[in-house]
């Protein structure tokens, strides 16, 4: 049974004690949703995270068929869940600053089959140096990849031309680089816009701002345990989750986060999987 949103964010947020904040950035609410959970995100200028050490190429993805959906049309508006009873679940990984956290990412999704929605922030090496890996389970839509601007700022601050370059940079580049249109998905950093934002994507044909419905809160460094609690608290039905591709400890619970997943009869989907759009239709 799905449980009440504002009963469990008030839960969370009483046990927890506002951990969110443990990521390093204000939360933001995201809209319209009022009972939408909030997140935080390492803005771009934050020191990159210690490389990891053996770095191995992943494995030949495993080959599953997309899920058997009924898609529907994307909703106008902000998208900050699925729609419906069910059991699929939408996780969202952000950012980019740990060219070895992505190939572990990688390496984890060709492995298991799961189906995941990368939102790029193209400034970051990661998205070049794990290109020819990332690149067959772009093509095979296991893994979408969704516009989390070039270099993540607040777009709220910026000029109207440098909210465009922003994010029709990193178009081009994921474009370029991955061949596929990333549109009609963009992910706001810290989950911050606004109607003139809005508008000025919709223009480039990001129409479908994106936030979330629960999150790892991993955009800073958290421990194991702390990764899985998050998990454990938001990976429910006709959720969407954000995580993070910034720092080790959620590349080290992999196993835990796959057997919630089992043990809750939930199966992951992209926002392609579920959504129909004027890129795909």
């Amino acid at each position: 049974m799905r449980q009440d949103p504002d009963l469990t964010r008030r839960a969370v947020l009483a046990s927890l004690g506002l951990s969110l904040a443990l990521a390093g950035c204000a939360a933001v609410t995201p809209a319209p949703r009022p009972s939408a959970p909030t997140a935080t995100m390492t803005p771009a200028s934050s020191p990159l995270p210690r490389p990891l050490p053996g770095a191995v190429p992943p494995p030949a993805p495993l080959v599953r068929p997309a899920p058997s959906l009924v898609r529907v049309p994307v909703p106008p508006g902000t998208l900050s869940d699925l729609p419906g009873e069910g059991a699929l679940l939408a996780w969202t990984v952000d950012d980019g600053s740990s060219s070895e956290v992505l190939a572990r990412y990688i390496r984890f999704a060709a492995e298991t089959g799961t189906r995941l929605t990368f939102f790029v922030t193209g400034c970051y090496d990661a998205w070049t140096d794990n290109a020819d890996q990332l690149r067959p389970l772009v093509q095979t839509g296991q893994i979408q990849l969704g516009n989390h601007t070039w270099s993540h700022p607040d777009l709220s601050t910026l000029s109207d031309a440098d909210v465009t370059a922003e994010l029709s940079r990193n178009h081009d580049f994921i474009g370029d680089t991955y061949r596929v249109d990333a549109r009609p998905y963009f992910r706001p950093p810290y989950g911050v816009h606004d109607d003139r934002v809005d508008a000025l994507a919709a223009d480039l044909g990001y129409t479908v701002p994106t936030t979330w419905y629960g999150s790892l809160a991993d955009s800073g460094l958290l421990t194991e345990q702390q990764v899985v609690d998050f998990a454990t608290t938001w990976f429910l039905p006709q959720h969407i989750v954000i995580g993070h591709l910034n720092f080790e400890p959620v590349t080290n619970v992999f196993p835990q986060l796959s057997g919630l997943l089992h043990d809750r009869g939930l199966s992951t989907v992209t926002l392609n999987d579920v959504f129909t759009s004027t890129a795909h239709p």
